[in-house]
């Protein structure tokens, strides 16, 4: 990134796209999600949203969104997994709170060079739940998603003209130099979550969850601003 950098101040390489995304003439861009997606599909997205997936978060800098959970339905079966899932740090939303507020934090992840992801959402009664994952890009679909104690999921990466989706290809258990594949029938379902721009600085994040057998566990939509 670093001869990139060098590269572009000197106008040996150009990104024309950085400027329209909102990005500073003297700072290249992270390419790492664009590199996910075909051109035409990165091209057809908003700059709002091609820059929010852009921005070079290095050292101490951190991206903040705010909001608010909208909409929020758990099966029983969904509200079991969710209270199941706290043993391996709580991935899911467990409350069926609305119109509470929600906060998400994406920093850098030194370690792996992927990102770390937190989210905060309020509760009426009692203290916030935090969630916390790490996307890292690699694997066989470019991208995984960490949730702690070596479990994860595969993300397939696709867009349309105002949304980015993240879709699960499959979950996996990394154990030392061991990467354990679940089986379909283990696996807690298919999990879609969706980046929807909807202008003047806001963004729907939706997260779907849904069981081939069990039809719909989880259905959380909330609405972000960029800070």
């Amino acid at each position: 990134m670093a001869m990139t950098q060098k590269l572009y101040d000197a106008g040996i390489i150009q990104f024309p796209y950085l400027e329209d995304e909102g990005l500073s003439a003297n700072s290249v861009g992270d390419l790492r999600f664009r590199k996910l997606l075909k051109q035409n599909e990165w091209q057809a997205l908003p700059a709002t949203v091609r820059a929010r997936f852009s921005k070079r978060l290095t050292g101490t800098k951190c991206a903040i969104y705010t909001g608010q959970i909208l909409e929020m339905r758990m099966s029983r079966i969904g509200w079991f997994l969710a209270q199941i899932a706290r043993i391996i740090g709580g991935p899911l939303p467990t409350s069926r709170d609305v119109n509470v507020p929600a906060v998400v934090s994406v920093t850098e992840d030194e370690a792996t060079g992927g990102q770390l992801w937190t989210r905060m959402y309020n509760q009426h009664s009692g203290f916030p739940q935090v969630i916390h994952s790490a996307k890292r890009f690699s694997g066989a679909t470019g991208l995984e998603e960490y949730i702690g104690f070596g479990v994860g999921m595969a993300l397939n990466v696709d867009a349309n003209s105002n949304s980015l989706f993240f879709r699960s290809d499959h979950y996996f258990l990394k154990l030392f130099a061991m990467r354990l594949r679940f089986p379909r029938w283990l696996s807690p379902g298919r999990t879609i979550v969706s980046h929807v721009d909807l202008g003047d600085g806001n963004f729907e994040f939706i997260l779907d969850l849904r069981h081939p057998w069990f039809g719909e566990l989880i259905h959380q939509t909330a609405i972000f601003r960029d800070s």
